[in-house]
């Protein structure tokens, strides 16, 4: 007999296409939802009729959202515990057709909203989030800003002059890099504003979140030229106001160069000078062009819009104006002396790291086929 009862059970369960603990589930839902009726006519508040399911379900007690949201229903005159009807679609939208278009569709527009793939593929936004991230390990992200768009030509353009330069110091790393003069110029404003992430600071979580008000950096600026090497600085310039860079001027900055080269380099002339500067107009001007011959300086090769390789762009000028930032600096003299004071203060592994990451970036270069090196 018991039998007989186990077969019909499974048959009957079978016939409406669930489980018994489906059928328990919902028995305890129901359950559950009538407490939560019979609790807010009396006029418990959600909270406390939450707290009673705790202390007699335990763990499968509702959440309290759910209390909430069946003790407003009941509020608003609801009489059904029962769930309200569904349509047809399966129970679950997380499933492999929609994992297989929602891929689809992303491969085809990397730049498409849930919002938008909700509206075309009639699926909530939580499902589709889920399916996004869960699913389909899907992160978006903001485009990585570069200073060209490189051709074929650039990178493979790149990728020579990397190779090149890292087949030369194969021999004598240390003789190679310790040759390196390399040299730029930037702009330093008498105030450039803290970043988002500098202004980042602790909160309690009840205490409201810091404001801060966008600023622009200053009009005042100066345009700063530094030539340096993996000892340090060997020239620092700042240019006058109402002058440019110019062939002449830049020829001039390189024979000031070789002065201090030979006063605080003994040696370095004998050796060789490799001189290491990107292709700005000025400097690869034929009149820079002599004066790097007469002066006997050897050019190292720089491949074009490449300032991720080039040490004071990727390294020392970052490292100078995460220094400045956020200070107020009132006339020349005050900005120059903190520019100043901030290259005189660090010692040489300072510089050498930064020289030395050239290798480092050359190598990456020539791993990424000649594409840009982010870090």
């Amino acid at each position: 007999m018991k039998l007989e009862m186990l077969i019909l059970f499974r048959l009957f369960f079978k016939a409406l296409d669930v489980t018994p603990v489906d059928i328990f589930q919902k028995m305890s839902n129901l359950e559950q939802r009538a407490v939560i009726k019979f609790l807010t006519l009396e006029g418990v508040v959600y909270t406390e009729i939450h707290n009673r399911l705790k202390n007699i379900y335990t763990d499968s007690a509702p959440h309290r959202t759910t209390v909430c949201r069946w003790a407003n229903e009941f509020k608003r005159g609801r009489q059904s515990i029962e769930d309200d009807p569904r349509s047809g679609r399966p129970a679950t939208s997380q499933n492999k057709e929609n994992i297989d278009k929602i891929e689809k569709i992303v491969m085809e527009d990397r730049r498409i909203t849930i919002d938008q793939l909700a509206d075309i593929l009639k699926i909530s936004s939580g499902s589709i989030h889920s399916i996004l991230h869960d699913q389909l390990r899907l992160s978006k992200v903001s485009a990585l800003w570069v200073p060209r768009m490189l051709t074929d030509a650039h990178k493979q353009s790149r990728l020579n002059i990397c190779q090149q330069l890292l087949d030369r110091c194969a021999d004598d790393e240390d003789g190679f890099f310790g040759q390196i003069v390399t040299g730029d110029e930037s702009w330093v404003h008498y105030y450039d504003p803290e970043t988002k992430r500098d202004s980042m600071e602790w909160k309690h979580p009840e205490s409201p979140p810091p404001r801060k008000f966008k600023v622009k950096p200053s009009a005042g600026k100066l345009l700063l030229s530094v030539f340096w090497d993996a000892r340090g600085v060997l020239l620092i310039d700042f240019l006058e106001h109402g002058r440019t860079i110019t062939g002449q001027y830049y020829s001039n900055l390189l024979m000031k160069l070789r002065e201090n080269i030979k006063s605080q380099r003994r040696g370095m002339l004998s050796r060789g000078v490799l001189l290491q500067d990107d292709n700005a107009s000025p400097h690869k001007c034929q009149l820079s062009k002599k004066t790097v011959a007469n002066l006997g300086f050897e050019s190292l090769q720089h491949p074009p819009y490449s300032p991720d390789l080039a040490p004071s762009d990727f390294y020392l000028f970052g490292k100078l104006k995460d220094k400045l930032r956020g200070t107020h600096f009132t006339d020349d003299d005050e900005l120059k002396t903190a520019a100043t004071h901030f290259f005189e203060h660090q010692n040489e592994d300072f510089y050498k790291t930064g020289i030395l990451g050239l290798k480092y970036r050359w190598q990456k270069c020539v791993n990424l086929r000649g594409d840009y090196v982010e870090k």
